[in-house]
Formats: structure tokens, C-alpha cells, sequence
């Protein structure tokens, strides 16, 4: 199949508004006649849903989760970008598009990125109007800070809890419409499987995580919404229950799966502590508009902080080394988040790592120079203009405590150390991922009728998107993208009627379902699924991890091989199906994540070239920076399944046009 992204022509910033008048509509009174399901209710399904009930379609909304309350969004903390410009430094519309494309390394789809830029400003309007707590300034107007990678203030934040208020707002609002009956909410339910009927998606099948039963469910369109796949890594900033399950199934019924080796590490989170650690925990990057990153200049006083001899703060200033402000003044800690990650393994790799861990990894972010800094603002602000010492910390420590106080609360009770007197310890650990399923221009997958938003698609991404993008690309997508672009698809539905769900492609996508759970529960092996899982993260931290080389992936597809093997010959499932089976939904995911993790590794091999979050060891410059080849890799990488061996699996590749943007090298310096 040849790939047609149907971008509009015309102008870039004309596109998406002329495309939008010509697209087919639904007329109101026989959208109730048609049938949508979205699955996954995090901030991209949760406003699919309430924006598609509002239009009047009848929408079946399904989580695992006991609620949409306990979606993944709720984790994004720092901000969510819009280019208002309430600062008056010089954004727009267009600086955001540029910082976007940029900031992935030119491998995101110009005309994608333009539109989620342009549609960034109804955002905030939107989400101002269902009431989201937005921080304000003095004068009441909305407040922005900065994020990696851009030299604006146009991130927009609530705290340290954007993501959850911003998830507050798509939940009231699809609550409003399992009220009104235009939704119906299927909570503890896993879709695992797509429905295919003559080419095009016509349902699901979903398991009820309390009974295990199965159901088929029918509709016109599928819309899958269920995030991302970090938790291949097992260990990462992901909820526990994160998966790629869902995308996974349309990708094996003819989904291209595109870039899927592009994962951003996050540069401030928790470093890890110990080997049964399950789960790592996100500092948002908000903390790098106050927060200086450093290690020792000395390895003598690495070696002795690592030890427990020597305290952080009895470093001297002249012994301390700010890596990021050294190596790239023009952004210093705000460099983007590929950028920071590197150069904080690079420190590390050298021996300059501060964290009493196995492997020695993690670096300090310090707050004592903003201490002071707002500490003496304030004071002059209250017109104490020869403020003491104590007077200045006190008052700086206040200022911190109103932007980041419950991020510092969480810090103390994970770590038992006071990030108001001593340093955070801090390290670069899987956050987002930018592959995901392809899609056109109206997020459409290369299955007809299924359709794929947020961070499950890959369109927006780019090899290394910034910060505050995830949430803008959620909800632009939810509520100003998809019911455009899905209304143009079912425009032809009207006269289709019910879709039944006793059609032969029910039965045998059913019964397919019904054998790879059979299977599971009879192995009786004597590992556990999280061993496995366990197994499978290391390969990929190690060798599909923040740095990759040619000979690493070679020996991780053939390890992730003998892992999956292993996994269908050894693994331990207890209980039954039909029953509340925790195990069992591990299984069904890991066994997906086998297949998902050898096809990054092989996305990874084939393209010989560094570019954001992919860093191949072999492609760097003598400065250690990414080095790209945009004359042989400036295209989309989408993958055909051709079985569960992901090196049988076939590569299309859509060339990346750019037309309104000059391709340059990054430089942050």
C-alpha cells in the first residue's frame, strides 16, 4: 500500500482552515444514527468523546481503568504550550510550529505541526471555559513559564498538576455527556481486538477486566486513544497499567506502525534506587526554569558523595560543574530534553554521578541560587531594600514553594530529603514516545475507519518533541481535529445502520482473543510475567535505550526472540479467565510489548543516523551532538506486520516535505 498523508495544498497557514470548509458533514439529526468508539479516555479520548457526544453521535468510551480519572494524563505536570503570546516576547503561531519541527529534529510532519500550533490558542480558551485553574499573575492575566528547547514563556500551568486539572475539564465534560446518554462509559473494559468487516473498522472486542468475559461492540468508526508504549522499558514514568495493546491490535489487522523507535527520555526524574523498583517518578521540567543542574568538577568529590562522606552543599561554587550552562549558553538548563538527557549520561558514563546506586547515575538540581535571587525580589517588593540573609532565603523559599511547593512535597516523601535545603537528585528515565500508529492528515490510520489521536499516533512527534506538546497534541486532536476529519469519514455512514455484531469477523476476531488467553493460562511455566517483563526492559534500556549502536540492536533482536520463545514456553499465569486476573492482563500486554520492543530495536538498526531522541553512537559529531543525514533519512518509517518476527516486518517510507521551513542543523549553543 502506498502511504498518502493527504496534506492539503496551499499555503501553510491557510491549510487547515480551507481544508476544514471543504470537508463533508454530518447533518445533526442523523449523527445519533451512527455509531463511534473511542478507546481510551486520557485527555485525547476524553475530549474525542465529549466533543463527538456533544455533536450528537452515539459514542461507546472504554478504559481499564476504574475511571477517566486515572488516566495517565493526570501525570504530566509541568504545562501545556499555546502560542498567545501573553509575554510579549516575540511568539506565535509560526515561532511555535518552528520551535516544534525543531525541536524533533526535523522528522515531524510540517503540516501536522502547523495546525496543532495554530489550534494551541482555542486550547487555553477552551479549558479556561470548563473552568481549569490556570496560574495567573497579579494583574489576573493567565501565567506562562518556560520549557526546554524554546526561548519564550508560552507554557501555560496549574501548578505542578497541569495534566490533571487540564484532565478534570475532559472529564467533566464527558461526564456531561454519560449524563445527557450521547455516551456510554465502559470502565474496566481492554479492548484486544480490532473488527475488520470488508477493509474497514467496524468494532472491537474488549474484555471485562472484573467477570473476564468477552463482548463484541460494534460501530462505524474506532478511534483508539490509548497513549503511549514506555512501558516496553518496564521501568519508566508510565502508570503502571500503560500499554500498547490497543494500538498493537490495529497494527497487526493493517495499521502501519510508524517511527517506533523514537522515545524521549526525560531529563528530570527520579534516579533509580534499587533493583526491585517497579516504577519511576517524573520531576516535571517546569523545575528547569529555577533549578541548576550540576555534578562536581572533582571525581574525588563524586566518588565521596557517592559514598555518603560528602554533602552537596558543601561543594564549593568554583567545584561545582553546570554542564548544561557550560556546554550550550545560549538555552543553558533549558536545552530540550534529548539534548539534556545526553549530556547528563555523559557526565555520569565519566564518573561524575552523585547517586549512591549501582551504576552511579544521577545529577543535582539546585534551587539555591533562585532562592536568593527571588528572595531578594520579594523582600524589595515588600520595600525591604537591604534584606538580611535569613530574611532572603526565607522569602525565596516561599516563591518556590507557590510554583513548584507540591512537586517539592512529592520529591520529600518519595526520597526523605528536603529539596528546599539540599539538592534534588536527578536522572534521565523514559517519559513519552513520539512513534506510534501512522496516520494521514485526518489522523486516519491505513485502516479505513480507524483513527488514531494523541500520543498513540506518531504524527506530531518528531524524533524528539518538546515539552508541554503532549497535552496541546491531546486535546487539539480531541476537540478541534478529529471531529472535523471523522465526520468527513462518516458522512458516507448515515444510511449503513446498525452495524451487527453477529457478523462472522465478530466470531472469529472473538475466538481469536479466546486462543492467545487459552494459551497464556496453559503454559503453567515457572516465570512470572513480570519476570519476563523485567527481562525485556533491561535489553531495551541497554541496548535500545538513550544511546544505541549497529552491533547492541543486532544482539537485541535476536535476545527479545529468545525472550518471546521463552515467554510462550515458561511463563506462569495463575487464576482463570473469567475471573478479576491481574496477571492475566499483564500477560496479553507483555506479549505485545515482545513484538513491539524487536521492531524498535529493528527501527532503530535500520536508520543510520542520529536525530533527537534516537542517539546511534555512530553518528554523532566531535562534539558529541546528534548527527542527522537528511538526504537518506528525512522520511517517516512505517512498518508493515508481517508476523510476530519483526524482522519479516516490511518498511514504507513517506519522504518528509518541507516547505515553509528551512532544515538546519540544531545548535542550542
Amino acid at each position: 500500500m502506498k502511504l498518502d498523508s493527504k496534506i492539503p495544498a496551499g499555503h501553510i497557514s491557510t491549510k487547515w482552515t480551507d481544508y476544514k470548509d471543504h470537508l463533508k458533514l454530518v447533518a445533526p439529526n442523523n449523527r445519533g444514527k451512527i455509531d463511534v468508539i473511542i478507546v481510551g479516555t486520557g485527555l485525547a479520548g476524553a475530549s474525542a468523546a465529549a466533543s463527538l457526544g456533544e455533536m450528537g453521535y452515539s459514542v461507546k468510551a472504554f478504559c481499564y481503568q476504574d475511571s477517566p480519572r486515572r488516566a495517565h494524563s493526570i501525570a504530566a505536570q509541568g504545562g501545556i504550550n499555546a502560542a498567545k503570546n501573553y509575554q510579549n516576547d516575540g511568539d506565535s503561531i509560526y515561532r511555535l510550529f518552528y520551535d516544534t519541527i525543531k525541536g524533533g529534529d526535523y522528522r515531524a510532519r510540517e503540516a501536522n505541526v502547523h495546525r496543532l500550533a495554530e489550534v494551541s490558542v482555542n486550547i487555553i480558551d477552551q479549558c479556561v471555559a470548563q473552568g481549569v485553574p490556570f496560574a495567573r499573575d497579579y494583574g489576573g492575566l493567565l501565567d506562562n513559564r518556560s520549557f526546554g528547547g524554546t526561548q519564550v514563556q508560552r507554557t501555560f500551568y496549574a501548578a505542578g498538576q497541569t495534566g490533571q486539572q487540564l484532565l478534570l475539564g475532559a472529564y467533566s465534560a464527558l461526564s456531561r455527556q454519560i449524563g445527557l446518554g450521547h455516551v456510554k462509559m465502559y470502565n474496566r473494559h481492554e479492548m484486544l481486538d480490532l473488527v475488520k468487516v470488508d477493509g474497514k473498522a467496524r468494532g472491537i472486542i474488549a474484555r471485562n477486566l472484573i467477570t473476564g468475559d468477552l463482548e463484541r461492540h460494534s460501530a462505524h468508526a474506532v478511534v483508539i486513544a490509548t497513549g503511549g508504549y514506555g512501558n516496553v522499558y518496564f521501568l519508566s514514568t508510565n502508570a503502571m497499567g500503560s500499554n500498547v495493546t490497543a494500538a498493537w491490535k490495529v497494527h497487526k489487522k493493517g495499521a502501519y506502525f510508524a517511527n517506533p523507535c523514537y522515545v524521549q527520555i526525560h531529563p528530570t526524574c527520579i534516579p533509580i534506587h534499587g533493583t526491585n523498583q517497579s516504577k519511576l517518578t517524573l520531576m516535571s521540567e517546569s523545575l528547569r526554569n529555577s533549578g541548576r543542574i550540576w555534578v562536581p568538577k572533582k571525581i574525588e568529590d563524586a566518588e565521596a558523595i557517592r559514598a555518603g562522606k560528602l554533602k552537596p552543599t558543601q561543594i564549593a561554587e568554583e567545584d561545582r560543574d553546570y554542564y548544561l550552562e557550560r556546554r550550550y549558553p545560549a538555552f543553558g538548563n533549558l536545552v530540550p530534553r534529548d539534548v539534556a538527557s545526553r549530556a547528563a549520561k555523559e557526565r555520569c558514563d565519566a564518573g561524575f554521578g552523585i547517586e549512591n546506586n549501582a551504576t552511579g547515575e544521577g545529577v543535582y538540581l539546585d534551587f539555591s541560587t533562585e532562592i536568593e535571587k527571588k528572595g531578594k525580589e520579594m523582600a524589595y517588593i515588600q520595600g525591604d531594600h537591604n534584606p538580611s540573609k535569613e530574611t532572603v532565603i526565607k522569602l525565596g523559599k516561599q516563591w518556590i514553594e507557590e510554583k513548584y511547593g507540591n512537586l517539592f512535597t512529592m520529591y520529600e516523601k518519595i526520597t526523605d530529603e528536603n529539596p528546599y535545603e539540599t539538592p534534588m537528585k536527578i536522572y534521565p528515565a523514559v517519559h513519552y514516545t513520539m512513534g506510534g500508529v501512522w496516520v494521514d492528515y485526518n489522523l486516519e490510520s491505513t485502516i479505513p475507519g480507524c483513527f488514531v489521536t494523541g500520543e498513540a499516533n506518531f504524527s506530531d512527534h518528531g524524533a524528539n518533541r518538546l515539552g508541554a506538546s503532549a497535552l496541546m497534541q491531546g486535546l487539539a486532536d480531541g476537540y478541534f481535529v478529529l471531529p472535523y476529519t471523522i465526520s468527513d469519514y462518516l458522512a458516507d455512514d448515515i444510511r449503513t445502520g446498525h452495524i451487527s455484531t453477529d457478523l462472522p469477523e465478530f466470531v472469529e476476531a472473538e475466538n481469536d482473543v479466546k486462543g492467545l488467553i487459552d494459551r497464556l493460562l496453559e503454559v503453567k511455566g515457572s516465570k512470572s510475567v513480570d519476570q519476563f517483563h523485567k527481562e525485556l526492559g533491561l535489553i531495551m534500556w541497554n541496548k535500545v535505550g538513550m544511546a544505541r549502536n549497529e552491533q547492541g540492536l543486532k544482539e537485541a533482536i535476536v535476545e527479545i526472540a529468545a525472550l518471546r520463545e521463552e515467554f510462550y514456553n515458561n511463563v506462569y499465569v495463575p487464576g482463570t479467565a473469567h475471573e478479576l486476573n491481574t496477571e492475566l492482563e499483564k500477560a496479553l500486554r507483555v506479549a505485545d510489548f515482545m513484538e513491539l520492543g524487536q521492531l524498535m530495536a529493528v527501527d532503530a538498526l535500520q536508520r543510520k543516523e542520529s536525530c533527537g531522541g534516537h542517539f546511534r553512537e555512530e553518528y554523532q559529531d566531535a562534539e558529541g551532538e546528534t548527527l542527522r543525514d537528511d538526504e537518506n533519512f528525512k522520511f517517516v518509517g512505517a512498518w508493515e506486520y508481517k508476523g510476530p518476527e519483526a524482522t519479516q516486518a516490511v518498511l514504507h517510507k513517506e519522504e518528509l516535505v518541507y516547505e515553509f521551513i528551512t532544515i538546519a542543523a540544531r545548535n542550542y549553543k
